[in-house]
């Protein structure tokens, strides 16, 4: 059973060029549908970062993520208030 999917004229094009890189690459034939079942293969294995793509923020932070922000903080021993920090940034 096959099912019409429309695609925009630009992701028609990357399909045409990732179906010609394959041929080339492996000197293998793959149809459009196939590659189409391999990427959703593929995804569906990875579905969290396909659904984290769709998010329109990364805030707020993981706990990980944070952790990782304050292993990477120091002390540069300068005391800076809000007009040093608006100088910096805006000049």
């Amino acid at each position: 059973m096959s099912k019409a999917v429309k695609v925009d004229e630009d992701a028609k094009s990357r399909l045409e060029e990732l179906q010609a890189e394959i041929r080339l690459e492996t000197g293998q034939s793959v149809t459009q549908q196939e590659l189409l079942s391999r990427l959703i293969d593929d995804a569906y294995e990875s579905r969290e970062a396909v659904v984290d793509s769709f998010r329109e923020s990364t805030v707020p932070l993981s706990e990980a993520e944070k952790e990782a922000m304050s292993r990477g903080r120091f002390s540069s021993g300068v005391e800076t208030d809000e007009e040093d920090i608006d100088e910096i940034l805006y000049g």
